[in-house]
């Protein structure tokens, strides 16, 4: 059976799209089917990817009803991906029917159970975009560094999941929250990581025993437009991302 896993948080530059790539790639390397969906108008997961995103059919024209799903999913080494551009930005003016939650949903139905994993890079942001995976997905990892800002907005992300459960998906959870740039040795780290814990608690989402550390492998990997465990296989991220994916399909 398929599993659809949203990454998000509407905080930026807490490894969204490094967490949605890592686990999209760890996955298809463990013999997965795998398909990758970029919802970000900034496009920067498809950029890293190495997909094409311009003058060619988008998740955007998908989301519209202009092209059939087939039209827009492009191959790449051992994964799949839909690539966005900026043109999605024009998303939240122009989706704005009966049922536009829906819109990703209808459009992926015909491929859902060509994967046995599909996941969605999400905007920083909890708008139409994000809400349309949310109604996808079946659980939602939230990625987040160790600092005040980007552990406070996951309550506002917690308040939208129910939400959504009410109107759209009575069967969506957290899966959990993974700390990314983590450096243990400083006590802020700490601090913010036990304040997430017991917020954790209280939202029933658990925060992962894994931790991801900084490193600058990340950057070189996007800029050569390769995934971490291509670019880098003995990198600390590469080691704690393949711990992390252990760790997700033990859960």
């Amino acid at each position: 059976m398929t599993k659809i896993i949203a990454i998000a948080n509407q905080k930026g530059g807490v490894g969204k799209t490094t967490t949605s790539h890592a686990l999209t790639a760890g996955l298809a390397e463990k013999g997965y089917r795998t398909l990758c969906i970029d919802l970000d108008p900034q496009g920067n997961l498809s950029a890293s990817c190495g997909a094409v995103n311009y003058n060619i059919p988008t998740v955007y024209e998908m989301m519209k009803g202009e092209v059939n799903v087939k039209d827009v999913i492009q191959t790449l080494g051992l994964y799949n991906i839909i690539p966005a551009n900026i043109m999605l930005s024009g998303a939240e003016q122009e989706l704005n029917s009966t049922g536009k939650e829906h819109r990703l949903k209808e459009s992926l139905s015909d491929i859902v159970n060509d994967y046995d994993y599909i996941i969605i890079d999400t905007p920083p942001s909890l708008g139409v975009l994000t809400v349309n995976a949310f109604t996808f997905c079946d659980e939602i990892i939230i990625p987040t560094t160790a600092g005040i800002f980007a552990t406070a907005g996951i309550q506002q992300l917690a308040r939208t999941v129910e939400n959504v459960k009410k109107y759209c998906n009575p069967n969506l959870k957290i899966k959990g929250i993974l700390f990314t740039r983590y450096n243990p040795r400083t006590n802020i780290s700490k601090q913010v990581k036990e304040i997430a814990e017991s917020f954790a608690e209280h939202i029933k989402a658990p925060v992962y025993d894994t931790t991801i550390r900084n490193g600058i492998a990340v950057e070189e990997a996007q800029a050569n437009k390769e995934d971490i465990f291509t670019y880098n296989s003995k990198s600390s991220v590469a080691e704690d991302y393949r711990v992390f994916i252990e760790e997700y399909l033990k859960g």
